[in-house]
């Protein structure tokens, strides 16, 4: 037996519960995780909350992204992964393949190997937030030296990954974020600069620091209203990817203004990089090669035990951290 998280009804963190199940056998195809330490996303409290793009089969598992070991696999599957420290790519579905427990069943092709340099907290908060920004701001927006990039939401754990890419290929991070509070953290984290859209006018203060140019890419997983200021901060041709659905307002497009500069909107999420087996391995290439030599630093903002869960997706639900908030299992 195991003991899994899944909940019953909609709602939020209060309706998941703690279930003891059958261990499973792998599938073909599938293998068998004995967890360590699970990440968790905003995902996931869209799923339990059902807001998310995918709508629960009730009683769901939820979860998306846990490092631990193999230690089954499925017809089919490449035997030499029994016994390794891998991690999941999300990118499946929660209803099918939820990860929140002690063990795990999830599809072979979604394994990543963890560097050695990696703690399974820090595994487990890797691969959301790197291949996210990788296919926004690499693959799709081919950020260069000399580019802005806006990043709302920056203090997210995918937001930090965005800044640490930016940096990487020597573009401009500004950190977006709503209060003052997380202001030095950001810019020790590595912002260049941030932007406090409670205290500042967002639009003004993105064309001081770009010279008046605007930011090329701007990476927001908000959406709602702000878009608009978004859309008028951008450079001329720039992008704004909207990458997630945190608002609960309604997201214009506004079109007079990305007339005038040749500003576009695009959406995208991290399944244009997992749905191509190509792809995918060529960004986890780019991040494991990074994370190796310590260029990219997963941030975990905090961590709770298994038996917290509840309490982990309410401080996930709080807006407090500043990073990846884990749950470590074992």
């Amino acid at each position: 037996m195991s003991k899994i998280v899944r909940f019953h009804q909609l709602g939020g963190p209060e309706n998941l519960r703690f279930e003891d199940v059958p261990t499973a056998q792998p599938a073909p195809g599938e293998v068998r995780l004995r967890v360590t330490a699970s990440g968790l996303n905003r995902a996931e409290s869209l799923y339990y909350h059902g807001q998310y793009f995918e709508e629960p089969r009730l009683p769901s598992r939820l979860g998306y992204e846990v490092a631990g070991i193999v230690e089954a696999v499925g017809e089919g599957v490449d035997r030499s992964w029994l016994g390794k420290a891998v991690a999941t790519v999300p990118g499946f579905s929660q209803n099918r393949y939820g990860t929140l427990g002690e063990e795990a069943i999830v599809p072979a092709g979604v394994l990543a190997i963890n560097p050695p340099t990696l703690s399974p907290a820090q595994a487990a908060a890797t691969w959301m937030a790197y291949l996210t920004a990788y296919g926004a701001l690499v693959r799709l927006g081919q950020v260069t030296r000399s580019d802005f990039v806006s990043i709302p939401a920056a203090s997210s754990s995918v937001g930090l990954a965005a800044i640490q890419l930016t940096r990487d290929v020597g573009a401009t991070p500004i950190a977006v974020t709503r209060t003052a509070a997380k202001r030095a953290e950001l810019l020790a984290l590595g912002a260049d600069h941030v932007v406090v859209t409670q205290d500042e006018d967002y639009v003004a203060r993105v064309s001081d620091i770009t010279g008046g140019r605007g930011a090329r890419l701007t990476f927001d997983p908000v959406g709602g209203s702000f878009a608009e200021k978004l859309v008028a901060a951008s450079a001329a041709g720039g992008i704004v990817f909207e990458y997630g659905l945190l608002s609960a307002e309604p997201t214009p497009f506004p079109l007079r203004e990305a007339l005038r500069r040749g500003v576009g909107m695009r959406g995208y999420s991290l399944m244009e990089i997992v749905s191509d087996p190509t792809l995918l391995e060529t960004a986890k290439t780019y991040v494991y090669d990074r994370l190796a030599d310590g260029r990219f630093v997963p941030k975990v903002a905090k961590t709770f035990s298994f038996a917290q869960s509840i309490e982990a997706y309410r401080y996930l639900e709080s807006n407090q951290q500043v990073g990846k908030v884990v749950i470590t299992v074992r």
